[in-house]
């Protein structure tokens, strides 16, 4: 089979016993991609037959998570949950033509075995009686998993990305491929739902590759085309440890609930164990359809790949920033929602105010908490900021006299706004500065912020002679 074909089907398979986390993203994007550029066909899957663990919620959020990244799919999902007469019609299948045989032993008596210290891998005994005895004693009732009949020898594939790999067989034991509940397991339930969706590239993680054995031995019993397999590396998290909540968030609606921007993540997410080739090699920044253009498995490195939150948050400010503030509204009204903030301004004065303010974001929240004063009149001040900048004792007054020099003044601009500061402050003999910092508390609450005369533009005459006719009901800090 092409490592290229025209119209490849890919697939996504989580397992519904927790959240999309970000190994499960990247491999799905890395699918999406892949299926995407060469015109295929992308199938998402959910692998719900551990009935204990698996819920509707992490379903959901699996669906939310993969939404919020961007990641469509083609046909889906379906859930194997409800396909378990494909698993045992398979399993019947590999029984039929020698390939697997019924297993009596009792869970306790392979414990029993394994405590021992007698049989570290399944000794085989089941597979020593004779077929038709196995047939009479099922149809008795006796309960019975299946296992595969693993032959002599060693098992082989060309790996997209790590080129051959081998297995020797005396390594693997005569795995279950159902349980005696008639409960698939992943081995048997994953090569069948691939061969019946006609899959031609298995693109997942190399923490897989262990199994992949076992599935290339299923693919050959059952006559059946192998797939091309690509084994992505892991992504580890700064202490080059396989990445975990250890390090920080690992569920990937935890990044939005961190206000990153969706294709900030994807973004980032990408170049983590992909490379677009050396043409690209400086560039870090690519949109959606950059990605497809030039997504290949070739791309794909040997090495496994380090999660950076530096990294993630200079995606994040390179997105917010070059965001049109039209594109930005409807997230920030997201975060908004969230924080339960309600702005009391017109569109217009929003989109002008995050205009502003997105160059010196670094999260989609920071228009919810830091920037709060730019669409509502109620927001808290930095103490800090208070204690820095508006300690002197009389600057509350010449504060509420610049108000009133702004009252009066014909215009309202920023130039006009810097140009009645600046002779206010000369007339007075005093510092600019002193002025500027302790406008930019009273009007904001922050000590940071965009030019004070920007600012004073975008809130407007009659909210900046407001708040600086208001400065001495700052509290005071201290």
């Amino acid at each position: 089979m092409p490592d290229t074909p025209s119209f490849p089907r890919v697939r996504f398979a989580p397992s519904p016993t927790g959240y999309l986390h970000v190994g499960g993203a990247r491999t799905a994007l890395f699918n999406w991609l892949f299926a995407r550029h060469f015109g295929g066909t992308f199938i998402l899957r959910i692998e719900d037959t551990d009935f204990e663990r698996s819920s509707e919620a992490m379903v959901e959020g699996i669906l939310e998570g993969m939404r919020w990244i961007g990641l469509d799919w083609d046909e889906g999902p379906f859930f194997q949950s409800q396909r378990l007469p494909l698993y045992q019609a398979t399993a019947q299948k590999l029984i039929d033509s020698g390939y697997a045989y019924y297993c009596f032993c009792t869970k306790d008596e392979l414990e029993a075995r394994r405590a021992q210290g007698t049989a570290a891998m399944y000794d085989r005994r089941c597979r020593a009686l004779d077929p038709p005895e196995s047939k009479q004693r099922r149809l008795d009732g006796q309960a019975a998993a299946v296992r595969f009949a693993v032959p002599d020898g060693s098992t082989s594939w060309n790996d997209a990305v790590f080129g051959r790999v081998e297995f020797a067989n005396a390594e693997l034991e005569d795995f279950v491929l159902l349980r005696s509940d008639g409960i698939p397991t992943y081995h048997l339930s994953v090569v069948a739902d691939d061969i019946q969706m006609r899959l031609t590239h298995i693109i997942r993680g190399a923490d897989h590759i262990s199994n992949t054995p076992k599935q290339v031995l299923q693919y050959r019993a059952l006559q059946a085309e192998l797939p091309v397999f690509a084994h992505v590396p892991l992504i580890l998290g700064p202490d080059k440890t396989r990445l975990s909540k250890r390090h920080g968030a690992t569920s990937v609606i935890a990044y939005k609930d961190m206000g990153i921007v969706p294709e900030a993540f994807r973004n980032f997410l990408a170049l983590l164990g992909w490379s677009p080739g050396s043409a690209h090699r400086d560039r870090e920044i690519f949109s959606s359809g950059d990605l497809i253009q030039l997504f290949t498995l070739d791309g794909i490195s040997k090495s496994n790949a380090v999660f950076d939150n530096d990294k993630l948050a200079w995606f994040n400010t390179e997105y917010i920033r070059a965001y049109a503030s039209e594109k930005l509204l409807p997230l920030i009204e997201t975060e908004w929602k969230a924080a339960q903030f309600t702005p009391t301004r017109s569109r217009e004065e929003l989109l002008a105010a995050i205009d502003l303010l997105k160059p010196r974001a670094r999260s989609l929240k920071d228009f919810a908490t830091l920037f709060r004063a730019y669409f509502r009149d109620d927001f808290e001040y930095d103490p800090a900021a208070v204690t820095k900048f508006l300690a002197d004792p009389e600057l509350p007054a010449w504060l509420q006299e610049l108000a009133t020099r702004y009252a009066a003044a014909p215009e309202f601009t920023e130039a006009s706004a810097e140009e009645i500061l600046r002779v206010f402050a000369a007339e007075k003999n005093i510092k600019a500065g002193a002025l500027i910092n302790g406008s930019r508390v009273a009007l904001t609450g922050q000590a940071v912020a965009p030019s004070l005369f920007a600012v004073m533009a975008a809130l407007g005459k009659d909210r900046v002679i407001e708040r600086l006719s208001a400065v001495a009901k700052v509290p005071a800090t201290g």
